[in-house]
């Protein structure tokens, strides 16, 4: 009698040998397509970078117009420059989940719902002729269902916008997720976000603001009041004492 070819040992053998090819297989991509994957992720955190400054050309390699870009890590604390480190691939979020890079936000001082704050930050400057002319300031919040990351151009005294981009959110599409629409973060540019004592009064709300007010609002989505509120603490959270702050301060010293 011929032996039983398909017996449970053998067929077990083969998938685990099945399962072995297929990990290998599956290890080899990922190591091979890691150096792609992060050098297109940097290319696109430039290129972010470089369309809310306002300075992004489609004719030209975003490396080489990258090169604009004055790059730091802040203190978050005492607003200085920290040497070292590379400030264009910072992780955010990697550092936000680290104890030995951030600390826990007292609850009654975390508007922004982001739990822990990285005791360091990236800022972004854009200089020409006559010095300094846009800052660009990594943020990120809490909206209605997920962690919002966004990019702030502001001018050169870090008061009034130039442009804003969300780069990375889960927002309700259709409400939330309208964030994201290049009409909406228009409606941005100009406003201020602080006053002249450095206090932020920046607003998203509906309807018409006093006039006392209107330099400092923006109108909200329809829909979507959680996550525009969610924006708005986040602003009101980095631009304050707790966030660049103390950066902003020396910046409008003179001192950075």
């Amino acid at each position: 009698m011929a032996p039983e070819r398909d017996t449970p040992g053998r067929v077990l053998g083969v998938a685990a040998l099945v399962c072995v090819v297929c990990a290998v297989l599956v290890s080899a991509a990922v190591v091979l397509l890691r150096p792609i994957q992060d050098r297109n992720a940097l290319l696109q955190r430039q290129r972010n970078i470089l369309e809310v400054a306002g300075i992004y050309r489609p004719d030209a390699s975003v490396e080489s117009q990258f090169s604009r870009i004055e790059a730091h890590l802040v203190e978050l604390e005492s607003g200085e420059y920290v040497e070292g480190g590379d400030a264009i691939r910072f992780d955010i979020a990697k550092a936000s989940r680290d104890p030995k890079q951030s600390d826990v936000v007292p609850e009654v001082t975390d508007v922004a719902r982001i739990n822990r704050r990285p005791r360091t930050m990236p800022v972004f400057l854009v200089r020409g002729e006559e010095g300094l002319e846009t800052v660009i300031l990594p943020t990120h919040g809490y909206g209605l269902w997920s962690t919002m990351y966004a990019y702030v151009a502001l001018d050169s005294r870090g008061e009034r916008v130039k442009g804003v981009t969300f780069y990375s959110h889960a927002e309700t599409p259709g409400l939330g997720a309208e964030i994201e629409n290049a009409r909406w973060r228009g409606s941005w540019v100009g406003k201020r976000l602080v006053d002249d004592a450095g206090q932020v009064r920046f607003d998203i709300a509906k309807g018409l603001p006093a006039e006392a007010e209107a330099d400092y609002h923006v109108d909200a989505i329809s829909g979507a009041t959680l996550t525009g509120n969610g924006v708005e603490n986040m602003i009101h959270y980095w631009l304050g004492e707790q966030g660049y702050g103390p950066f902003l301060a020396r910046l409008r010293s003179g001192g950075a």
